[in-house]
């Protein structure tokens, strides 16, 4: 099964995520198929950049999100929106 979930990078103390596409038995850090994305939780402002055409594309053909990208995913669309 494809998987989009996150992988963490950067230093001790200093995470820094890419948004990726694996399948669900590689393991966090592991092997992926492509990175879609980037994470940054210690910005303040745009931390979240996604490329949301590849995003579809991956739900479509049925990659599944992690629980944590869909509630990343649903906060910066609701962010768009308040911004709009």
């Amino acid at each position: 099964m494809v998987k989009l979930r996150l992988a963490r990078a950067g230093a001790k103390k200093r995470p820094y995520y890419r948004i990726i596409v694996t399948d669900s038995r590689n393991p966090r850090d592991g092997s992926f198929i492509e990175q879609i994305g980037t994470y940054d939780p210690l910005k303040t402002a745009d931390a979240f950049a996604l490329n949301a055409d590849r995003l579809q594309y991956w739900i479509k053909v049925g990659g599944q999100l992690s629980d944590t990208l869909r509630t990343l995913w649903i906060k910066q669309q609701k962010m768009q929106k308040a911004a709009v």
